[in-house]
Order: structure tokens, then C-alpha cells, then sequence
């Protein structure tokens, strides 16, 4: 289904720092990310099981973009909640599209609250861009396209928020029968929910600081499938500091001429940083998306690399 509506994107070898690097770029994607996977799969479910129901979202921006985009072409009507200090890029993008665009809360986590009590309120499907097992099959693909074009990938190196594409590259390698792949998830140091759920503590415990990694930070929900799934195949999630994310952005586009935004910079960043154990294997990353504000892009792109 997703076939019908995208083109695969390419899967390019880089060259980061000596090292030759496959990387998806899903930052080609039309919607700008690879959230438009997991929204047509997502919207197409829920039109089926009821062809004249609206759906909502929360979103810190791509998912949103996604569901914006896949609604307009399966024509569901769509509302979409995100922070009121939301990427201005993103949000820009999402007032191009015909949907009901929420701005709401300080925070992903609050901007979730609302549409959840939106989508009980008002007695329609609320689509989780992470915690929905049709986001994370229509995720998925990303990774089978990826297997596909590149079959020699030994380690996949993956951007982690809530956890839906990591799960859905888990959903894929099964599939394919490619359990030899290693799988390292990556999250912000700022805001590593996921990271620190799995350590013991509960999402009202983790504290959040500010990441340019906006796509990745912020909760997620206790009990949610993908907590399961990365604990059950015991991925290992590697944590970036703010500073070498925002040099991945810069080396992202001066070494390599990718526009990245800090979500897909962070496995950029952990992988020329040696951040990920492992020096000997075919070794490639999701550049899971390119919608950075232009400002910031200017202001990283003055920034020293060290």
C-alpha cells in the first residue's frame, strides 16, 4: 500500500571521516521524513475500519506532516496537536495542508494529553506516531527497502524517540530473516526517555532538557509496545551530548551535502563519534528526516567542529 503512494529513497554510501557509511536518506522523503510511512499506514487502517471517521495526533512535527500528508490523499479528515513551541518549519509546512492544527502546550508530552482528550471528547481514532502497531508496520518499510538495496549491512544505526522506527527496523529484519543485523538505538542525552524507562524509572520520573533533536525528545507511554519490543530483543540505546549532535548537523552538510535536522544527526554524530562499539562491520544509519529551521541550520553551520 505504501508502494502505491511513495518512491523508495536511496540508500547511499557516505564517506564519514574515512569510513564508508551506508545511509537511507528518508530525509528525501515528501513530507521531509520518514513519519509519512507510518501515517499512510496508519490512516489507511483506520479509513477502512470506518470510511467516514476523522482521525487525530500528536506530534513534535513530522508525524504530524506525515498524517497531514497521508490524509489529504486518502481523504480523512485530520486534526493535529502539537507544542505550542514547535518547530517553526514544521509548523509552517503543516499550514499547507488542509487539517485542524492545534498548537497546545509547552511540551510533545502535553500536546499529547490534549489530543488524547480531544479524540475522547469528540469519539474518534487517536494515532500514536510511535505506541500503533500500523505505524510501526508501515515503519518497517523503511528498513525491508534498506535490506533491499544494500543487503551487505551488518549494523544499522537508528534515531530513537518513542521508539516506532526502531521497532518497525526489529518488524523488518524478522521478516527478512536478517537477525544478523545488529540494531543500536540512539537518543539525545538531553532527552532519552526511553533510555531511562528501560534503566527502571517511569516516564514521570525522566527529566527533559532541550535538544535540537525535537523529532526525539520529549516521553513516551508507559507500557507501550515499543518499550516491549526494544527490551525484548535488547537493543542498546547510545546517548549523545547536545554539543556533538549539533555538529553532526554542520558535518552532515559540509562533508557530505546532507541536510539533516538534529534527530537524524544524532546516529551521524554517535557514529563518527565512535559512539557505537563497533569498527569492523558494514555499518549504515536512517537519515531519518532534513526539516531543520533555516535559522538554526545558519547558526550550526557558524558553529567549530572539533
Amino acid at each position: 500500500m505504501i508502494a502505491d503512494h511513495l518512491e523508495a529513497t536511496p540508500t547511499v554510501t557516505l564517506r564519514m571521516r574515512g569510513r564508508p557509511v551506508l545511509a537511507k536518506l528518508e530525509s528525501l522523503q515528501i513530507t521531509g521524513s520518514f513519519k509519512i510511512r507510518g501515517a499512510l499506514a496508519a490512516i489507511e487502517a483506520a479509513h477502512r475500519d470506518d470510511p467516514h471517521g476523522a482521525v487525530i495526533t500528536s506530534s513534535a512535527g513530522n508525524h504530524g506532516l506525515g498524517i497531514a500528508h497521508a490524509s489529504s490523499i486518502l481523504h480523512v479528515p485530520a486534526t493535529v496537536v502539537v507544542p505550542a513551541n514547535a518547530s517553526p518549519v514544521k509548523v509552517k509546512k503543516l499550514r499547507n495542508y488542509d487539517i485542524e492544527l492545534i498548537q497546545f502546550g509547552s511540551s510533545y508530552d502535553e500536546a499529547q494529553a490534549h489530543a488524547l482528550e480531544l479524540a475522547a471528547a469528540r469519539s474518534i481514532r487517536y494515532i500514536s506516531p510511535f505506541n500503533d502497531t500500523n505505524v510501526i508496520a508501515g515503519q518497517a518499510t523503511v528498513f525491508a527497502e534498506m535490506l533491499t538495496q544494500a543487503p551487505e549491512i551488518e549494523h544499522i544505526v537508528v534515531p530513537v524517540g518513542g521508539g516506532g522506527l526502531v521497532s518497525g527496523v526489529l518488524l523488518a529484519r524478522a521478516n527478512h530473516g536478517r537477525e544478523d543485523v545488529r540494531v543500536t538505538g540512539v537518543q539525545p542525552e538531553a532527552s532519552a526517555a526511553m533510555y531511562h524507562v528501560l534503566q527502571g524509572s517511569s516516564m514521570d520520573q525522566v527529566r527533559h532538557r532541550p535538544t535540537i533533536a525535537d523529532g526525539l525528545a520529549g516521553g513516551g507511554d508507559d507500557g507501550a509496545i515499543t518499550n516491549e519490543l526494544v527490551a525484548a530483543h535488547r537493543v542498546p540505546l547510545v546517548l549523545v551530548e547536545e554539543h556533538f549532535i549539533r555538529q553532526g548537523v554542520r558535518e552532515a552538510a559540509e562533508s557530505n551535502g546532507l541536510v539533516l535536522e538534529g534527530s537524524a544527526a544524532a546516529p551521524y554524530a554517535a557514529i563518527v563519534r565512535s559512539l557505537v562499539n563497533d569498527v569492523d562491520s558494514r555499518i549504515g544509519f536512517i537519515a531519518s528526516g532534513r526539516n531543520i529551521a533555516h535559522q538554526l541550520l545558519l547558526e550550526l553551520l557558524a558553529e567549530p567542529l572539533d
